[in-house]
């Protein structure tokens, strides 16, 4: 069997979907991955043997570029991203079996299947886009919802068809270049009746949190063999260990000094501290010999070997620290962030930071609660009862519903 896995987004998108596609191979079958054409996702996933094809913009560039992204060019991107699919997927998902897509809004991949006959499987990470009617939709920036309107139903309506304004010129022209008929409602057309939420039971919990009929994979991890630098080790080795400050893809336009105030806020406990350098180059405000910065390293293992994680709330982040047993603090930022904060305080694992700028003197607060020895007996219970087969969960899931299906004619 062959399978394609696409996705765009960050790191946080693009290591599950490589994690599945080992676990893919692991059980005898192919698989190749569309993802952004970022030199680091290339690394990645040439390290996996897994094949990679270049789809869209970098990501990196249009995240950390001079100019913040904006919903202009939210319009700009929406059109690209479809005719990519189009151009670059379509091609990609010929002779397979199977179309896994993920992302940024994957607006084209179900119609690459139709054309092929091949079956479509949508997958998140979080619930947060997903329809509800629990909870409103998470609030867009520079797009308020209209005054007065509170209505649930009423709001995700209005998400539905923001989602047609970005999505639906492009992708009704493209389909009905190849034959098919236009769509309604993009959103509910590519997240269909019953996708996929590869996320852990316990951390992510979806019960009333979408209307959905959710497959629960579990969370799927990429197992990282890679042994920590040298000059790394010798850091952990030189005292007690640290508190790792990092903030994954997320550039943190919004704080100013931010490396500064994380590491007097980590000194203010009497810590330690390793700085992540991620995209927003965060480096040492000093030269003292009690922080030290790192690059791209494997985070199962450091996470194992620190006192606490201050990260962006990133799914992948926010598994990985949970997984390890590691205390956290989430300063979130975007999108599914706050929901993982939202957890993480909820689980008594760690904190949730009150807003996306700290200060020394919130984050040291927030560093108070994270690093309570209670805290800590509270993350190892919950990473004693974490699951780490969800990438084979998936991977065997798949294979099973490709062999009970016959493959349609197709269009």
């Amino acid at each position: 069997m062959r399978v394609l896995l696409m996705t765009y987004g960050s790191r946080g998108d693009v290591e599950p979907v490589t994690g599945l596609a080992v676990a893919l191979r692991k059980l005898g079958a192919e698989a190749l991955v569309c993802a952004p054409p970022d030199e680091e996702f290339a690394k990645l996933l040439a390290g996996a043997g897994v094949e990679h094809v270049p789809f869209g913009p970098s990501v990196r560039e249009l995240v950390t570029g001079a100019t913040p992204p904006s919903p202009a060019r939210a319009f700009q991107l929406a059109p690209e991203l479809v005719a990519a699919h189009f151009d670059t997927v379509a091609p990609a998902a010929e002779g397979c079996d199977a179309l896994v897509a993920t992302g940024l809004m994957p607006a084209g991949a179900r119609s690459v299947t139709e054309k092929l006959g091949i079956r479509y499987v949508f997958a998140c990470f979080h619930t947060v886009g997903l329809p509800s009617s629990h909870r409103p939709p998470a609030q867009r920036p520079g797009r308020p919802n209209p005054p007065g309107v509170t209505d649930n139903k009423a709001l995700w309506d209005l998400d539905a068809e923001r989602v047609n304004a970005l999505y639906g010129e492009a992708l009704n022209t493209h389909r009905a270049a190849i034959g098919l008929p236009p769509v309604d409602n993009v959103r509910d057309h590519v997240f269909t009746d019953r996708p996929w939420l590869a996320a852990d039971p316990v951390l992510g919990r979806w019960q009333e949190m979408t209307d959905l009929d959710l497959v629960q994979t579990g969370a799927w991890t990429l197992p990282d063999e890679r042994p920590l630098p040298d000059e790394l080790l010798a850091f952990l080795e030189a005292g007690e260990p640290p508190v790792y400050v990092g903030f994954g893809s997320m550039p943190m336009r919004g704080s100013t000094d931010l490396a500064e105030v994380a590491v007097q806020a980590v000194r203010a406990q009497g810590r330690r501290v390793l700085v992540g350098r991620g995209w927003a180059d965060l480096a040492p405000a000093d030269d003292r010999d009690d922080c030290f910065a790192v690059g791209e390293v494997n985070h199962q293992a450091l996470f194992r070997r620190v006192a606490a994680v201050v990260h962006h709330g990133g799914a992948g982040t926010t598994t990985t620290a949970a997984q390890a047993g590691a205390p956290q603090v989430v300063v979130p930022q975007i999108v599914d962030q706050p929901h993982w904060a939202s957890r993480v305080a909820d689980l008594g694992i760690g904190a949730a930071h009150d807003g996306p700028a700290p200060t020394v003197e919130s984050l040291s607060a927030a560093l108070a609660v994270a690093l309570d020895p209670g805290t800590r007996t509270r993350a190892s219970a919950v990473a004693a009862s974490m699951r780490t087969d969800g990438a084979a969960v998936a991977a065997q899931l798949l294979l099973d519903e490709i062999s009970r299906e016959p493959r349609p004619v197709s269009a």
